[in-house]
C-alpha cells in the first residue's frame, strides 16, 4: 500500500493499515489454509518474477511506510520492511536487473502530466514515485500492460499484477502466485505485504480488485 507515508517520528496512514489488522480485516489472509496444486506456467519469465517475490518471505517481515531518502538509481529500504509496492519492485529487480524507480521515475519526468496529484506533488521525488500504487498503475498502463478485470480465476496467471482497494480506500498491490488455495480450487495465492511482512496468501478475491496488469520485462 503506498498510501499514507511519513516522516520518521510522524505516524499517518500506518496506523490505519494497522488498524486494520487489529480489527480483522486481514483474518482471511492469516487463518485460510497455505496452498495446493500449483498453476501451470508457459513463460519463463512469470515463474522468475513469482520466485523472486517469494524469496522475500521470512525476509521482509515487518510494513513500513516511512518515507525514506533512496539512493537512485537502485535505491531502497532495508530489506527486513517495506510496504506492497516493495514486494513488486524488489522482484523485478531480483528477478530480472529491472529498476523500476529508474523507469517510473524517468517516465514521469517526462510525462509529469499523465501521473496523479493526489500528493501535491508539483515534481517527481524518486524517493516515493515509484513506491505509490496509483503511480504504478499509471505506468503500467503507458506500457501497454492493462488487462481487462475479469472474475475468471484462469485470467489471473502467476506473475500477473493485480491493483486492490481495502477498507478505508487503502490502495494496494499484489502479484499472482503459482500456487492456488486449498478452500476454492483454481483460485489463485498472492504474494503481498498487505500489513505484516511479506506473506503468500489466499486475498486476490477478498477485496476490490481495481486493476490487472502483466508486465513482462521486455515492455519495460
Amino acid at each position: 500500500m503506498a498510501k499514507g507515508f511519513r516522516k520518521r517520528g510522524k505516524p499517518t496512514m500506518d496506523v490505519t493499515r494497522r488498524m486494520v489488522l487489529q480489527g480483522g480485516l486481514l483474518t482471511l489472509a492469516s487463518t485460510l489454509p497455505a496452498v495446493s496444486g500449483a498453476v501451470s506456467v508457459a513463460p519463463t519469465w512469470p515463474s522468475s518474477l513469482v520466485e523472486a517475490a517469494r524469496a522475500q518471505i521470512g525476509v521482509t517481515t515487518r510494513y513500513d511506510p516511512t518515507y525514506v531518502k533512496l539512493a537512485y538509481p537502485g535505491g531502497d529500504v532495508a530489506p527486513d520492511r517495506g510496504i506492497c509496492t516493495d514486494v513488486v519492485i524488489r522482484a523485478y529487480r531480483r528477478a530480472f536487473g529491472l529498476d523500476l524507480q529508474k523507469l517510473l521515475h524517468e517516465d514521469m519526468k517526462d510525462n509529469f502530466s499523465a501521473y496523479p496529484k493526489a500528493w501535491g506533488m508539483k515534481a517527481p521525488d524518486p524517493n516515493i514515485d515509484h513506491r505509490r500504487v496509483p503511480n504504478l498503475a499509471v505506468y503500467f498502463v503507458r506500457r501497454k500492460a492493462a488487462l481487462p478485470l475479469q472474475d475468471d480465476f484462469a485470467a489471473y496467471r502467476p506473475g500477473d499484477l493485480v491493483t486492490q482497494m481495502l477498507p478505508g480506500n487503502l490502495t494496494h498491490i499484489v502479484i499472482v502466485s503459482s500456487k492456488t488455495s486449498t478452500e476454492v480450487p483454481g483460485r489463485p495465492l498472492v504474494i503481498q505485504n498487505i500489513g505484516a511482512g511479506a506473506s503468500e496468501d489466499d486475498t486476490l478475491f477478498a477485496y476490490q480488485r481495481t486493476g490487472h496488469y502483466r508486465f513482462a520485462p521486455s515492455a519495460a
